[in-house]
């Protein structure tokens, strides 16, 4: 889906805004359908309800600020033996084939479906991570061939890197992402 699509938008607005759409598109449909069809303009509105019910249940999972600072604060204080432990079994979870790697730029390498993603998380704990680290991971992911790479970071993230990630379609996991990979 284009991330500037109408759906998209609303999929990361509040869920009430979906329906509040939902009920305008309906008095618009009821205003200008005949009376014989006016019952069914619900049916014009259907979308939005959908979106606004899967806006909802994302929003619900999605863990709270409070609980993303803890968790946060919580892994700048694990070792990096039981940081990347962590890691390796939130990727498990989610159902990749995990193996750690030794060398410059990538820390992990995961599999699934035949697809190869490599995961730099050394600098985890850094407050605030810049373009190197990327560079390197990038360059790794270059040399090993990977389809994707992914960076794991627990602090902010500069502008000039998210826009070298962006660029280099390296996917940033942090904040929410980060928590929500984690197991609890």
């Amino acid at each position: 889906m284009n991330k500037n699509s109408l759906f998209a938008v609303l999929l990361r607005s509040p869920w009430w805004i979906s329906l509040a759409v939902a009920a305008a598109v309906f008095a618009v449909a009821r205003m200008f359908l005949p009376a014989a069809y006016a019952p069914y303009a619900i049916f014009t509105s259907l979308p939005f309800l959908v979106i606004g019910a899967v806006a909802f249940w994302q929003q619900m999972r999605a863990p709270s600020t409070a609980r993303i600072a803890a968790t946060l604060e919580s892994l700048r204080a694990l070792s990096w033996e039981e940081f990347c432990s962590s890691i390796e079994a939130g990727f498990r979870r989610e159902g990749y084939g995990v193996s750690r790697l030794t060398g410059a730029g990538a820390d992990l390498e995961l599999t699934r479906a035949g697809r190869v993603s490599l995961v730099g998380c050394k600098r985890w704990k850094v407050a605030r991570t810049g373009i190197e680290p990327l560079r390197e991971l990038e360059a790794a992911r270059l040399a090993r061939d990977a389809h994707e790479c992914i960076y794991v970071a627990a602090g902010d993230i500069t502008e000039t890197a998210r826009a070298f990630a962006a660029e280099k379609r390296i996917r940033l996991l942090h904040d929410a992402e980060l928590v929500k990979l984690l197991p609890r």
